[in-house]
C-alpha cells in the first residue's frame, strides 16, 4: 500500500465536505506530475488530506477506492481522478509551519514541491506525520 498527500482549498472542497459526501471524485487536477501520481493510485492506498491557502494543515486520512478513471469535470479526455472516502479525522492537525520545523520531513514533497496537488509520501514521512497529528489508526 502506497501514502499520498492531497491538496485542496478548503473554501472549493473541504474535509468536512468530504467527510458528508463519503466517496467523492478527487477531480480538477490539471498538473502533469500530479495526474501522473493519481494515475499510480491502488485501491487501498491512504493520503492525507491537506487544507491549501487557507489553514495550510493536514487534516484528515482518506483512502482510494477507485482507481484512476476520466475526470468527468475535463472536457478534453486528457486529465483524471481517482474516488476518495473519509477515513478519520487527525485528531490534532499538522500545520504546514510545524512540518517545516521537523529536520525528519525536510524531503517531504509538500516542502521540496509546495505547489503540487498530489503527491507520494514516503512510510517513514507518512509515520512521523500521523505521530505529529496524534493518528494511531491502522
Amino acid at each position: 500500500m502506497a501514502q499520498w498527500l492531497v491538496k485542496s482549498e478548503p473554501d472549493a472542497f473541504s474535509w468536512d465536505e468530504q467527510v458528508r459526501n463519503g466517496i467523492e471524485p478527487w477531480t480538477g487536477v490539471r498538473n502533469a506530475l500530479a495526474s501522473n501520481n493519481l494515475k499510480a493510485m491502488r485501491v487501498g492506498d491512504r493520503a492525507f488530506f491537506y487544507h491549501s491557502n487557507i489553514g495550510k494543515e493536514i487534516v484528515g486520512i482518506v483512502e482510494v477506492v477507485r482507481e484512476a478513471y476520466p475526470d468527468p469535470t475535463d472536457g478534453t479526455g486528457r486529465w483524471v481522478c481517482v474516488d476518495m472516502k473519509a477515513v478519520g479525522p487527525l485528531p490534532r492537525p499538522v500545520t504546514l509551519a510545524a512540518i517545516k520545523a521537523e529536520p525528519d520531513l525536510a524531503e517531504l514533497a509538500l516542502v521540496r514541491q509546495s505547489r503540487l496537488s498530489v503527491m507520494p509520501v514516503s512510510e517513514a514521512h507518512w509515520a512521523r506525520l500521523c505521530a505529529l497529528g496524534g493518528w494511531a489508526g491502522d
